[in-house]
């Protein structure tokens, strides 16, 4: 038997564990009230942030792309005691809901959301980072990369979603021109792997998850 990639993710998360009920509001509320609900991490993603946060137990985490919140929300149930998040949405449209819930969650003066472009953001915070999660822009997943590295502490961690772009990353999937976002996503992926100043691994989970380690 040759289990599918369906089977095989819905027997991952059925081993997974379940995520907070808050969470499972969020979810139905982004289906129900977005055009695109597809980008939130979900509950499978959302659990292994949570893990990785508590296993790194960091104090500054920054995440660029909130989208509705989700996936803050996962990695903020790790963080150091004196920890917090600055997340950053370049859609206005998003801040209630995302207020709303980190409310919700208990974790107002602890979790940061500036909204506008993550290029002029990124310089102005002033913060080391233990964890960076970049969920953005494709096309500018490098300049958001090279912008974030120099303030990552020495053994820190920056986790790039979206890396298998449905499978267009591979080399031998036919790109099109006109594929300006696989095209990215490839050469960015080409480019960490050769990035002295990091460790790296390749997590083929959901649409591809890439942890890299900051040499120290």
């Amino acid at each position: 038997m040759n289990p599918s990639e369906s089977q095989i993710q819905q027997y991952a998360d059925a081993h997974t564990s379940p995520e907070p009920a808050l969470l499972g509001q969020l979810v139905r509320e982004t289906h129900l009230q977005t055009l695109m609900p597809r980008m939130l991490s979900g509950h499978f993603q959302g659990r292994l942030l949570s893990m990785l946060s508590h296993m790194i137990r960091p104090r500054r985490v920054l995440e660029l792309g909130t989208f509705t919140g989700y996936s803050a929300l996962c990695m903020a149930e790790g963080l150091a005691d004196d920890g917090e998040l600055h997340t950053v949405e370049q859609n206005p449209e998003l801040r209630s809901r995302v207020e709303r819930y980190v409310q919700q969650a208990g974790l107002q003066g602890r979790v940061h959301l500036h909204i506008g472009d993550a290029e002029q953001i990124i310089p102005t915070l002033g913060e080391t980072w233990d964890l960076v999660f970049i969920d953005a822009d494709k096309i500018r997943n490098q300049v958001y990369y090279e912008l974030v590295l120099p303030q990552v502490r020495p053994g820190g961690f920056v986790l790039i979603d979206n890396v298998l772009w449905s499978g267009k990353a591979l080399p031998d999937y036919p790109l099109k021109p006109a594929d300006k976002d696989a095209h990215a996503v490839r050469a960015f992926n080409d480019f960490v792997q050769q990035d002295a100043r990091v460790e790296n691994v390749f997590l083929p989970l959901r649409d591809g998850l890439l942890l890299v380690r900051k040499r120290g």
